[in-house]
């Protein structure tokens, strides 16, 4: 019975022990040898006095040892964090203290980073490289990853935990301040992938190429998927879009999920992905933002015999919509259906259940809703409440997850997106808090006002634009302005515009106006 995420590796292991079960560029390797791979890791980060619970951060590229880490981690009893390689090192430290992480598995390419902040995270006491020791003097203990898979015994562990336990905290930001870190439990991830592999008809012939980090919900449930149905995940940190044109190609992969700026990448008339055959790939799926209709279109001409399908989510409930393929061409501006095991209901200002074609909140119901934000109980309570709609005697039981999107169902059950309700940013399939950038602008010390709002793309999602006051007698250039960001924050996060103001428009009680800043991005734009 898998009801932990390490079962799920169990599980095919017993049943496929030499099916090839990750490639990364020449190495392969099977099902049998990362479960007794993970067994020594475990055991070994045990031996190094590893407590259930404890979280253990993984700062990696996507490769095989960010793979054996989570199931390693997952096996010791404990809670993997997995960070993004594209955070900058005051992002790091942010995610480090605020879950109290007490071990980071890491490379020697990412140390510049970590060197910067570890003197300035107490919960941190050992440190793990995956190419060796780098005499690392502020951390209590360095090993090497192969130091603790050798210290530790291939004995299968006994299991500490159940399926609700936590197992996962993914940093996801909100409307405001820094990222918040989403708790994931075991069941909730088993969920996701249960849910997922039934409406793509997931099994043990997939060949599903993992590019999306494992940071990000969705690039995490590509893993959880072929591991529960013991398929084989190809792992590409990529750089260009021929990369994947090969690796398609090459390790005749069966399914790709992107997000819409992979694949305007891969659309472009110049790409190599229009000069070849992809008899293999079954599927494409795309989530982390709207996928523009000319760009689906090159999609479906390019891949006559492969099934799009486009789904929408988000990460403190995973997965809550998707359109199946048939239905692409009928409803093209459609997020789809209720994913299955779930119920999804759209609710006015008043707290009713909305009439077809009626605009309201997008509420997700169902196994897959998290457990809340690490030490934000507020924050939680405000995204996570009892559910309405249950009988008086059962309202406490069940939280549901009110989205801040707002949407609108027809009479047949197909959702449409229409707009947030606050003023988070998603570009590039990342959400983007506007007061974490604002933040940034200030650290500049050249400003003494700034605002930041999201401006429609049809490619991006949003693309960000800044507005600053400087200080009286500042000199300031937005050129500066936003090479400063990019030295601060990853690519996504940097505003593509600066524009400079005198004084930012206030509302009556003194705050800044941002319908008035929307509303003179708008005018300049229709002039």
């Amino acid at each position: 019975m898998n009801y932990l995420v390490h079962h799920l590796l169990q599980s095919s292991a017993r049943r496929l022990p030499a099916k090839e079960a990750l490639v990364h560029e020449d190495i392969r390797i099977s099902y049998a040898e990362i479960d007794k791979y993970t067994n020594r890791l475990a055991n070994g980060l045990l031996s190094a006095d590893l407590k259930r619970g404890d979280r253990i951060g993984i700062f990696l590229d996507h490769s095989i040892q960010q793979v054996l880490s989570i199931y390693g981690i997952s096996k010791a009893g404990a809670v993997f964090v997995p960070i993004n390689p594209l955070l900058f090192p005051d992002q790091v430290r942010h995610i480090v203290n605020d879950c109290g992480i007490t071990g980071i598995v890491t490379s020697h390419a990412m140390l510049d980073s970590l060197r910067q902040i570890l003197p300035e995270t107490p919960s941190v006491n050992f440190l793990i490289t995956t190419e060796g020791v780098s005499n690392f003097s502020t951390i209590q203990h360095e090993l090497s990853f192969e130091e603790i898979v050798d210290a530790g015994s291939s004995k299968p562990l006994q299991d500490v935990c159940i399926d609700k336990d936590l197992a996962a905290i993914l940093y996801t930001s909100g409307s405001t301040g820094r990222p918040k870190g989403v708790m994931l439990s075991h069941a909730n991830l088993l969920a996701g992938s249960s849910i997922v592999s039934s409406y793509l008809e997931i099994t043990e012939q997939e060949r599903i190429l993992s590019i999306l980090p494992f940071s990000f919900d969705y690039g995490l449930n590509q893993l959880l998927t072929a591991f529960e149905q013991g398929g084989t995940l190809a792992l590409l940190s990529f750089r260009f879009p021929n990369e994947i044109v090969q690796t398609l190609v090459k390790e005749r992969i069966t399914g790709l999920a992107g997000v819409p700026t992979l694949w305007s990448l891969l659309a472009q008339p110049r790409s190599t992905f229009h000069r070849h055959q992809f008899p293999h790939l079954r599927y494409i799926t795309n989530s982390g933002g709207d996928l523009p209709l000319e760009i689906m279109e090159l999609l479906r001409k390019a891949l006559p015999s492969t099934q799009i399908f486009r789904m929408y989510g988000l990460t403190e409930a995973f997965r809550s919509t998707y359109l199946p393929p048939d239905e692409l061409e009928l409803r093209p501006n459609s997020i789809g259906k209720t994913i299955p095991d779930t119920e999804i209901l759209v609710v006015n200002e008043n707290g009713e259940l909305c009439k077809p074609g009626e605009v309201g909140e997008l509420v997700h119901r169902g196994p897959t809703v998290s457990l809340g934000y690490w030490g934000q109980p507020e924050a939680t309570d405000r995204v996570l409440r009892p559910n309405p709609f249950l009988p008086s005697e059962l309202q406490d039981t069940e939280k549901v997850c009110y989205s801040g999107d707002l949407v609108k169902m027809d009479s047949e059950g197909f959702l449409y997106f229409v707009a947030r309700r606050d003023t988070m940013i998603k570009s590039s399939g990342y959400r983007i808090s506007p007061s974490e950038v604002e933040d940034v602008l200030f650290q500049s010390g050249k400003i003494r006002e700034a605002a930041v709002i999201g401006i429609p793309d049809r490619i991006l999602g949003h693309y960000i634009l800044a507005f600053v006051a400087p200080h009286e007698n500042e000199e300031l250039r937005a050129d500066e302005l936003v090479d400063f960001c990019a030295q601060k924050m990853p690519r996504h996060m940097v505003p593509r515009q600066i524009e400079i103001l005198k004084d930012l428009p206030k509302t009556g009680n003194g705050k800044v106006d941002y319908p008035t800043l929307h509303s003179r991005v708008k005018n300049s734009l229709s002039i």
